[in-house]
């Protein structure tokens, strides 16, 4: 369990918006898929096969990520960082470096000990994770894409205005359809201007 909490969290926080998504994509993804990504964002291979991650763990693991899904859908600021004190203080996060007897190369911890299962230390470090960025940033610094059919959880981390997609895919679907409903809402209106410019054109 390898986390190394710098630049504002955005590495474990893009590790929980990942498994965020694909929980929601398939609520249980297999024991198999949860490692692989766990393994894309930094753990090695053989800390995730067989016995040290087996089912009841993936399960657990499950869990841990639903309830900080329910983090990430909390946009106001305020119940964020509630919800995250909460998690925080369950977990007994009390920051410690470990080096996990000399496997990993020091960095810190924040779950209870060594022998933390892999869902304490996933809320611990999520939690701390999206801790930071409040503090950094001074607002729940994600969201949830608000492109009608999409549900995808971001992290809104760069400058200017708050960011409301997932994906410039999504935000400029979302653009093509407001631009329609306005077309259309705009013919309704005015039917007489319509036929107008169809007459026109002939």
């Amino acid at each position: 369990m390898n986390d190394v909490v710098t630049g504002g969290g955005f590495q474990p926080a893009r590790r929980l918006v990942d498994l965020a998504n694909a929980l929601r994509a398939d609520p249980e993804l297999p024991r198999e898929a949860l490692a692989e990504l766990l393994v894309r964002h930094g753990e090695r291979p053989e800390d995730l096969a067989g016995d040290a991650f087996p089912a009841a763990c993936a399960a657990e693991l499950r869990s841990a990520v639903a309830r900080m899904t329910a983090v990430l859908a909390e946009t106001g600021t305020g119940p964020a960082a509630r919800a995250l004190n909460e998690i925080l203080a369950e977990c007994g996060a009390r920051p410690r470096l470990t080096d996990h007897g000399g496997r990993h190369p020091w960095h810190l911890h924040v779950d209870r000990d060594e022998d933390a299962g892999w869902a304490d230390w996933f809320l611990a470090t999520s939690a701390l994770a999206l801790a930071q960025i409040v503090t950094e940033h001074g607002r729940a610094a994600w969201g949830e894409c608000a492109a009608p059919g999409c549900s995808a959880f971001y992290l809104d981390a760069g400058p200017g205005s708050a960011r409301r997609y997932c994906s410039a895919t999504c935000a400029s679907r979302a653009r093509v359809a407001a631009h329609r409903r306005r077309r259309k809402k705009g013919d309704a209106d005015n039917p007489a201007g319509r036929r107008e410019g169809r007459d026109g054109a002939r």
